[in-house]
């Protein structure tokens, strides 16, 4: 895998918003060009993505690790979103976080209560130690009316040689496995929080950003709902030109349905 992308073809837009894996990144590996291009588009750089393991500080150290510079400040992650927005909006609520490391100190930093047994909130992330037991759990709680809150509804993310990773969406399909009529708050793409968000902090336009991602499902459509110009990475690395994406599939507030044949 490679990046293509260039200073010319992000333009004069005062904020880049960028994808992680498969357009800078593959499995912690920089990919050839990402480098070129975080250091020509400079501060007009931020990473959005759907990435559910990392906070903007520990993803911001392990980039400098492989040679892109970007400050947590720059980096809008929906793992932390979501954390961050039940923690606002519910404190001190018992939950149960399935994520990695990362996102289960964030909780209780910020004073969420890890409760196994007697959750309110069921967080679903990017968890690599998930089981059968995890799932067995989560589904009592939800079962006697706890809150699903998903990270993101990615099935996969790629790895270096563009082979599929499970991904949050993976574990969620479980969830719909068994219960078929599950609602989830979603926070990441291809809802538009994460652009918002983004876009709050550089405090720039609509108009005058773009978004860059190889997925025209979830950085598209996400694209699209925030009123955002689009380039597309194709499966080659090659990017096309900026442009609006099509109409965005579902409305913003509903959970993005994911299809499974059985139990």
């Amino acid at each position: 895998m490679t990046t293509s992308l260039s200073a010319a073809d992000v333009g004069d837009y005062a904020a880049v918003l960028c994808d992680l894996d498969g357009c800078l990144i593959a499995e912690a590996r920089a990919l050839p060009g990402a480098e070129a291009f975080a250091q020509a588009a400079g501060d007009r750089l931020s990473i959005v993505s759907n990435n559910s393991a990392d906070t903007g500080a520990t993803l911001s150290r392990k980039l400098g690790a492989i040679g892109l510079e970007l400050a947590e400040e720059r980096i809008f992650l929906a793992g932390e979103l979501a954390v961050r927005t039940v923690a606002a909006e519910r404190p001190g609520a018992r939950v149960l976080v399935f994520a990695e490391p990362p996102l289960r100190h964030l909780a209780t930093d910020l004073g969420l209560r890890q409760a196994d047994d007697l959750a309110e909130v069921v967080v679903l992330g990017r968890d690599t130690r998930f089981t059968l037991a995890s799932l067995e759990r989560a589904l009592r709680l939800l079962d006697r009316g706890a809150e699903l809150v998903l990270t993101n509804p990615d099935l996969f993310h790629p790895n270096a040689d563009g082979r599929p990773v499970p991904e949050t969406g993976s574990l969620f399909a479980a969830f719909r496995a068994c219960l078929p009529d599950l609602p989830a708050r979603v926070f990441g793409k291809p809802e538009p929080f994460l652009i918002e968000a983004a876009l709050r902090r550089t405090g720039v336009a609509e108009a005058d950003a773009v978004f860059v991602g190889d997925n025209a499902d979830t950085d598209g459509a996400a694209a699209a709902r925030a009123g955002l110009d689009f380039i597309h990475l194709v499966a080659n690395g090659h990017p096309t030109p900026a442009s609006d994406h099509p109409d965005p599939p579902a409305s913003p507030t509903e959970p993005t349905p994911i299809e499974v044949t059985s139990c």
